[in-house]
């Protein structure tokens, strides 16, 4: 009896998101190093954290699809990008890595609509929601560099900025969760 419960195309994509997160990992890993190299330790903790949330991501997906019946596949990781120049250039990269994740999980959820794979597509909505965080995350992060100075913010700005980050949470708030009783 046959008991994969996902098409072919849709076990490609979740593998390629499988593979997408873990560089994800390592890519928040590598800036998590770049930024305590630094100095920067709350920027490094911040980053340390977000990587093993982004590997947590991965361990979603490889479960969803081994309960769909598919086969999860670990397939070769990319080298970590370079080091940032500076801290701008770090939350640009990061920022530009999180909608690259969001067009991919878009795809996945696009795939399981064409598919009237409902149970995928439910799936992905956890993922779509998560990266509204994510990339609400480091434009918040972006806004508040942009204050203390952007890419020619000086040491004593970045300091202040890094500190703030060690009590940073790994979440944003989301704009439908406001309410004018709890802004």
């Amino acid at each position: 009896m046959n008991t994969k419960r996902i098409s072919d195309s849709i076990e490609k994509i979740l593998n390629k998101q499988v593979r997408q997160e873990a560089e994800a990992a390592q890519i928040f890993l590598s800036y998590a190093i770049w930024a305590e190299d630094k100095g920067y330790s709350g920027t490094a903790d911040l980053l340390f954290r977000h990587s093993g949330e982004e590997r947590d991501h991965m361990m979603k997906v490889i479960q969803y699809i081994l309960q769909r019946g598919g086969k999860a596949k670990i397939s070769e990781l990319a080298a970590p990008p370079k080091d940032p120049k500076n801290m701008q250039d770090c939350l640009e990269k990061l920022f530009q890595h999180e909608v690259d994740n969001t067009k991919a999980i878009y795809g996945i959820a696009n795939m399981a609509q064409e598919e009237k794979d409902w149970a995928t597509w439910n799936f992905a909505q956890w993922f779509v929601k998560e990266q509204i965080e994510e990339e609400t995350l480091v434009m918040d992060l972006l806004d508040k560099l942009k204050i203390a100075g952007g890419p020619d913010a000086t040491d004593e700005s970045l300091l202040i900025f890094d500190r703030e980050l060690e009590q940073h949470s790994d979440e944003a708030d989301m704009a439908r969760d406001a309410s004018v009783e709890n802004p």
